[in-house]
């Protein structure tokens, strides 16, 4: 009776085969979806700098501490609610000098028009004090020493570096630009910090600049976060998938 059995040895090694080549077809998806975000992004980001070619912040100040004071107030809060209070509250607080001696409950009133303003005033007074006492009342320009002061992470460092130093060392991701990330699929993300290193790897370094103020001023004027049609829209035309109804970024 003929033996039909696999010879010794003959499946173990298939089995290795077919993980290899699986292992290839992986890495295969993998370079061809970066190449296609890589093309994708560049596209968007020549838009931007046409439309948007010299980057500033709406947030209006005078000194630069207050700049950095209204990054702060604007987490999760729209400029235009910052400017309104900021209007009167610049006024009365100009230099790193003026933040550090602030009053806690005078100062948390004073800003109570804002989101987590009792967290935020602890962390702008803290902030100016250290600012006072480790730098000598200067703004530091490095992402590293930005993020060892309270309540600045690492999307309000670049912000700050950005605007006040023009140094584009990092990509601020906030709402807008996580928003646009997502739905233009320039990341598998949702962690803020991570999108922004995934776009810092599609993007060049030279043109990191115009991608957070392009893309804020972009949600807030061409395509904003409410439910509306924007199949029409200048980035939605260079990829169509934008046009559905995307989930909502988590």
């Amino acid at each position: 009776m003929q033996s039909h059995s696999t010879p010794m040895g003959r499946e173990p090694m298939d089995r290795k085969a077919n993980l290899l080549m699986r292992m290839h077809e992986r890495l295969f998806d993998v370079d061809n979806k970066h190449s296609a975000r890589s093309a994708r992004s560049q596209k968007i980001v020549a838009y931007l700098k046409q439309e948007y070619s010299k980057p500033k912040s709406e947030l209006t100040y005078t000194t630069q501490f207050q700049f950095v004071v209204a990054v702060v107030l604007s987490a999760q809060c729209t400029d235009k609610k910052v400017n309104a209070c900021t209007d009167v509250l610049f006024k009365k607080y100009k230099t790193v000098g003026d933040f550090a001696d602030a009053h806690f409950d005078t100062f948390t009133k004073e800003i109570s028009s804002i989101t987590f303003f009792r967290a935020k005033a602890k962390n702008i007074i803290a902030t100016a004090r250290e600012i006072k006492e480790r730098f000598g009342g200067k703004i530091p320009r490095t992402e590293h020493e930005l993020t060892t002061l309270p309540g600045i992470g690492y999307k309000t460092a670049h912000v700050v570096l950005g605007e006040l130093f023009q140094i584009w060392d990092g990509i601020a991701t906030d709402t807008h630009v996580k928003r646009f990330a997502k739905r233009f699929d320039l990341t598998d993300n949702s962690d803020p910090v991570k999108i922004s290193k995934d776009l810092e790897k599609l993007i060049p370094k030279k043109d990191w600049k115009y991608v957070n103020n392009g893309l804020v001023l972009y949600g807030r004027y061409k395509c904003p976060a409410r439910p509306h049609d924007c199949a029409d829209h200048p980035l939605t035309k260079l990829y169509q998938p934008a046009a559905t109804r995307w989930p909502r970024a988590k």
